[in-house]
């Protein structure tokens, strides 16, 4: 499961006639619906909605499938209609979007109507999906960045092996010595991806994407700009990265699998996608990411959230507040494939891929810093990927680009406020 594609088009949500029937009307008063995207975690989905019923006598629960390319655009249709599921999931980039449309059901922190205990996770994934002081979804899992690497590529260039101690200087030279046009196999993948790349660089550098009060871009902060041309450097003046429209004809994760880059950043939740290949598991390494000013990495995190129009809300909080616990993180950790948020579940997520170094991801967590978010985040993040493009295709420099886009963000940014 990419989460770097799930970006919700520029659009309004209502929250007209809030109080007529949900997504459960007619079903019966216990039965419950619940709404994910990744046909990888559905066992486990499925063991935990299991486990609920057995908890409850009387209540089944309905776990649907939606394929990620359409879960967005039919779940923005079914808010509006009163037909969304009881429980969904939802992403950091799009929670502000749901949350202030009135969408969302508050759940409860505190006093024994509590949905979930917040010192039970880690506390940048409790304030994603908190609203103007009001908490609207339960973390369900995380993600963080580390550096994968082919160990095959590396010894055949006679080069050693990334390692914790890397700083971006390392990853240059280390990137340019295995790079091997003879045989178009390049040292890194350099795709303008967001959490996996560029947010993690900026957040190294020094800089910043919006500001803590979410009312101005960060992009033409000098800092900002020094965190995004790492990636441009390395494909035009290392020329140690495949350029943006081979990125663009190949998947970088597909180059990566196929011996043509011999490393990439990515997040924890490919780490299944490769150890599913035998041979290939045992060419991958992975460590923390290069240090630049600071060690930083990006942390998200899928969140469970009640449907405001849920014709039964206790039940719906009910079963949040059982995929928030232990017992259902634990089935996550065994059976999915992202690691569980709540603390003390990770450990069996770890130990089901022995041969990577998966603690990287958990260790990461000391020094993330939270997605950059703010009420309609995917309009200005597909700004990004637009503008953004442009630099990483050499059609305009990193210092331009950067100032295009706070212009274009800080409007957006006042469009929200008004």
């Amino acid at each position: 499961m990419r989460r770097r594609t799930f970006l919700t088009a520029a659009a309004s949500l209502t929250a007209a006639g809030c109080t007529s029937s949900g997504g459960s009307a007619g079903r019966g008063g216990s039965h419950l619906t619940y709404g994910v995207w990744d046909v990888a975690q559905l066992p486990a989905m499925r063991k935990a909605a299991d486990a609920f019923e057995r908890s409850r006598p009387g209540v089944s629960v309905d776990v649907q499938l939606t394929p990620n390319g359409t879960y967005w655009t039919k779940l923005r249709t079914a808010c509006t209609g009163g037909s969304a599921p009881d429980v969904f999931w939802m992403n950091g980039p799009n929670f502000g979007l749901y949350a202030d449309a009135g969408q969302l059901l508050p759940l409860e922190t505190e006093g024994p109507d509590a949905v979930l205990d917040p010192a039970a996770f880690p506390a940048d994934l409790v304030s994603l999906y908190r609203w103007r002081n009001v908490q609207y979804g339960a973390p369900k899992d995380f993600d963080t960045v580390a550096l994968w690497f082919n160990k095959e590529l590396f010894d055949r260039a006679g080069a050693d092996h990334p390692n914790a101690d890397w700083t971006w200087q390392d990853l240059i030279e280390g990137a340019e010595r295995v790079t091997d046009r003879r045989r178009d196999v390049y040292g890194i993948a350099a795709p303008v991806w967001a959490q996996e790349n560029y947010y993690d660089s900026i957040a190294q550098a020094g800089g910043y994407v919006i500001s803590e009060d979410r009312t101005t871009s960060g992009y033409s902060d000098p800092r900002t700009v020094e965190g995004l041309r790492l990636w441009t450097d390395l494909i035009h003046r290392y020329q140690a990265a495949p350029t943006l429209q081979q990125l663009t004809d190949t998947d970088p994760t597909q180059m990566f699998q196929a011996g043509r880059v011999a490393m990439i950043q990515d997040a924890s939740y490919d780490a299944a996608a490769y150890w599913k290949d035998p041979q290939f598991r045992a060419k991958v390494g992975v460590v923390p990411l290069p240090r630049g000013r600071r060690r930083a990495t990006v942390i998200h995190g899928l969140g469970n959230v009640v449907y405001a129009r849920t014709p039964h809300p206790e039940l719906a909080r009910d079963f949040v507040r059982f995929l928030s616990g232990e017992p259902a993180s634990l089935l996550q950790a065994r059976h999915g494939t992202a690691i569980p948020a709540h603390q003390g579940t990770q450990q069996p997520w770890t130990e089901a891929m022995p041969r990577f170094d998966l603690k990287v991801f958990l260790d990461a967590v000391d020094y993330a810093v939270p997605y950059p978010t703010s009420a309609n985040t995917a309009a200005w993040g597909h700004k990004e990927q637009q503008i953004l493009a442009r630099a990483w295709s050499g059609d305009e420099s990193v210092e331009a680009a950067a100032d295009r886009l706070a212009e274009a963000m800080n409007l957006l940014l006042d469009q929200e406020r008004s």
